[in-house]
């Protein structure tokens, strides 16, 4: 009879939880007008930064271009500053590789310890992690540290080292070790002789790739998009993020007129550039080789997050 009961019970409870044909249908087509909405304005922003800026200034942003309409001098403009850009795109992927590898080790080490429940200054980390989520020094105290006691200035680790940890991280690294990490695999390798590093590297790493994926998207986003330390922190233009040497160029030209490796005068570009389509260029350019990134993480970094979210 209880088995009977059972079945019973799921079925109503699968019967409760069935989407109906119709429902589905209109969800599919509510992430499609999503998707595309995320999707289109990077087509919107190609199509205008190959598009003549002579229509551009006359006719106004176009969803379409044709052979007479389209024109690749914005494109022209960026390849003829070369060595400026590819300076920078070495640079931008340097401090991406770098701190999201870095920022990843340090923000699971430090969910991990915070995510020990029998570790004896659990409540005050925590705390100390938590406070900067709501409170934060400011600009100029973190200017002073960065570049007075630090002495990071024209450095490259000033590119690195500010963002490399985050309280927002590190809680979701804390809340996905302790709902996801069962203590008995944990007491298990300990009772075999295994050290706190081999409990980590050997155990704890291998099983938490979705919180790995998520942190190294997080930080990849934020190294990749960030060009506000080159900004305060650099003036050698040879450590310049690509975002920051792009905006440069974007705001001024006399950056390239700076630059003897441009090659041209002031009065010589305001003539060449076409700037409405170069600055949609420049978004283009920022935004399509980090967006490719994400497919290859996805899975991981649903998980990672869903996690994270609702199990905190």
């Amino acid at each position: 009879m209880s088995k009977k009961k059972a079945a019973t019970t799921n079925d109503n409870m699968n019967r409760l939880n069935r989407i109906s044909p119709t429902t589905n249908v209109l969800f599919n087509i509510l992430f499609l007008v999503l998707a595309l909405m995320c999707f289109l304005p990077i087509i919107f922003i190609f199509i205008i930064s190959i598009t003549k800026n002579d229509v551009l200034r006359t006719q106004g942003y176009q969803l379409y271009v044709t052979a007479e309409t389209a024109s690749f001098d914005a494109y022209t403009f960026l390849w003829n500053q070369k060595h400026v850009i590819l300076n920078a795109l070495v640079v931008s992927v340097k401090v991406t590789v770098i701190g999201t590898v870095l920022g990843v080790m340090l923000t699971c080490l430090m969910g991990y310890v915070l995510s020990r429940k029998e570790h004896k200054l659990n409540g005050f980390l925590t705390m100390l992690v938590f406070i900067p989520m709501v409170f934060g020094g400011g600009l100029a105290s973190s200017y002073v540290v960065n570049t007075q006691i630090l002495g990071l200035r024209d450095n490259l680790w000033v590119l690195i080292l500010p963002l490399a940890v985050s309280s927002f991280n590190v809680t979701i690294a804390r809340t996905f070790f302790r709902t996801t990490i069962p203590d008995s695999i944990i007491e298990s390798a300990k009772i075999d002789g295994a050290s706190q590093w081999t409990v980590f590297f050997r155990i704890v790493l291998p099983i938490s790739k979705p919180v790995l994926a998520t942190i190294a998207l997080f930080l990849a986003f934020g190294y990749w998009n960030d060009w506000y330390q080159s900004m305060l922190y650099i003036n050698d233009s040879s450590l310049k993020s690509l975002q920051a040497t792009l905006d440069s160029m974007q705001k001024s030209l006399e950056y390239l007129t700076k630059n003897p490796s441009a090659g041209m005068t002031s009065a010589d570009l305001k003539k060449a550039m076409p700037e409405e389509a170069v600055r949609m260029a420049i978004a283009f350019v920022v935004a399509v080789p980090i967006a490719c990134i994400y497919p290859f993480f996805q899975k991981y970094f649903i998980s990672g997050l869903t996690v994270g979210a609702v199990k905190g």
